[in-house]
């Protein structure tokens, strides 16, 4: 790419009003729009997602364009999916300056981002970066490691609690199936804790920037069936006060016997009052593959 690329301009508070006031734009709570307006949190952002000439970025929720324009600078090629249509004309503006930007108009979670890495970066891996809406950003996440779809980084800007609980380890108070299902898939760092000061509007909580550095087939906990993985693990943190097997035996995911489970917990060394949140992932996995071989179904059905 030209080295003459224009340097990013809108990520100051000045510059944000200025945009917004030209379009009249107003916030929309349903979004969780938050637009970042310091240049130091954007410039740690690119460097922590590592990102080079080379790379092939998808964006989600660009809002209007502040992020994207660093984005556009430093890499080879930005897509950025913006649920919100009211921003499309400000992006189409903000982002006139660089020619390697896509805007599409589309929730992230209807898009096929297999089938788009494929079309656009030849299904090689692709870095992903966000600054995400409060309120959807396990979904979004989910969605994005469940479907395998190819990464090399996830890096986001997420609520400072959540960020916590996908690092969190066994027996804290921020261990969940989050946590869980982000290890498993990925190895999370958080790089960076953002105040409430970064942002407009100003949200009520601490922010930080997160680092998911995707994990190869062959470096995930090895497990039989993944699937009964996760329908384990969200069993024993659906009631978190309940041992671990009447979390399973209670959940309606799933239809073991008590002689099963128990049979299972035995096998796995895993005493009869344990909780789910004193388990690790491989402990999980372990007790997924101790009930897949336990699990013996009538010819009759």
């Amino acid at each position: 790419m030209s080295e003459s690329r224009k340097e990013p301009w809108l990520g100051t508070p000045a510059r944000t009003i200025e945009i917004l006031q030209k379009y009249g734009f107003r916030f929309q709570k349903k979004y969780g729009q938050n637009f970042l307006i310091d240049p130091h949190v954007l410039e740690k952002i690119i460097r922590a997602a590592g990102i080079g000439r080379d790379d092939c970025v998808i964006e989600i929720g660009p809002g209007i364009g502040t992020l994207t324009q660093y984005l556009a600078y430093a890499s080879r090629e930005v897509y950025a999916v913006e649920i919100d249509r009211n921003l499309i004309p400000i992006l189409e503006d903000t982002l006139s300056d660089w020619d390697n930007v896509t805007v599409i108009n589309q929730d992230i979670l209807t898009l096929d981002l297999n089938r788009f890495v494929e079309e656009h970066n030849g299904g090689r891996p692709v870095k992903v970066v966000a600054n995400l809406p409060y309120y959807i950003t396990t979904p979004i996440l989910m969605e994005l490691l469940e479907k395998k779809v190819p990464l090399e980084s996830v890096t986001v800007m997420v609520q400072k609690e959540v960020a916590e609980r996908m690092q969190a380890s066994p027996g804290t108070k921020d261990y969940g199936a989050l946590s869980l299902a982000v290890q498993y898939y990925s190895r999370p760092e958080i790089v960076a804790n953002v105040p409430p000061n970064c942002f407009m509007p100003r949200p009520n909580v601490g922010s930080a920037v997160i680092r998911l550095t995707g994990r190869l087939a062959e470096e995930r906990v090895p497990v039989q069936d993944e699937g009964l993985m996760f329908r384990l693990i969200r069993a024993s943190f659906a009631q978190r006060r309940k041992t671990l097997f009447n979390g399973l035996r209670n959940s309606r995911e799933l239809d073991y016997s008590r002689e099963q489970i128990e049979s299972a917990m035995e096998k796995c060394g895993l005493s009869e009052n344990i909780r789910g949140e004193a388990l690790d992932l491989k402990q999980f996995a372990d007790l997924a593959d101790a009930l897949s071989e336990n699990h013996y179904i009538p010819e009759d059905g």
